[in-house]
């Protein structure tokens, strides 16, 4: 019973610092602005661990490769602690190597999440409040999935409705890919880890 509050602790606040480091890393790689309270928390939030590891892993091309490591490090230290709470024994390399995998597959789910957090709140302020000042926020995050449905599909009685066909597309991306991934994942984990 301890082991599971604390557990849901743990993943919180972990839950919470990936959240705004992997927003971070996908701000700077949609050039979204930074001039709103979204973007100013998350750089906050994370400048602590951003910053120096920029002095040993510089970005590539328009990619904040720190802001991804930094994603990637707490994923994967959430995991490991999670399953020590668990009483699964890590210290073998085979379980590391999966823990490594599988911190990349969560953030990828958690990607998908963003998208669909981001798309849902853009097509509620463009009809509620368009020139709210978050509004190009979620625009410079949502436009690259938007606009290939937008092409392809034409408003229907001056109703755009591309945000829905993006969250099934998201949907299927979770349930498919994702979810295979993840399921192989954990079981290599509980295989690595019997005795």
């Amino acid at each position: 019973m301890l082991n599971q509050a604390l557990a849901f602790v743990v993943e919180t606040v972990f839950h919470v610092f990936v959240l705004a480091a992997l927003v971070r890393f996908w701000m700077q790689a949609l050039k979204a602005p930074v001039r709103n309270p979204i973007a100013q928390f998350t750089m906050a939030l994370t400048d602590f661990a951003v910053k120096p590891l920029r002095r040993v892993l510089p970005g590539l091309l328009r990619l904040d490769l720190a802001s991804l490591a930094v994603a990637w490090a707490a994923e994967f230290a959430l995991l490991a602690i999670l399953a020590l709470l668990r009483e699964v024994p890590i210290a073998s390399g085979p379980v590391l190597s999966i823990l490594g995998f599988l911190a990349i597959v969560k953030l990828l789910r958690l990607t998908v999440y963003i998208v669909m957090g981001a798309v849902l709140l853009q097509a509620l302020l463009t009809w509620v409040s368009p020139y709210h000042p978050v509004a190009p926020f979620f625009d410079a995050l949502t436009r690259p999935f938007l606009k290939p449905f937008q092409k392809a599909v034409p408003t229907i009685g001056g109703v755009d409705v591309t945000p829905v066909l993006v969250l099934i597309a998201c949907q299927l991306v979770l349930m498919l890919p994702v979810a295979w991934l993840e399921t192989q994942a954990v079981a290599a984990v509980a295989k690595a880890a019997l005795p």
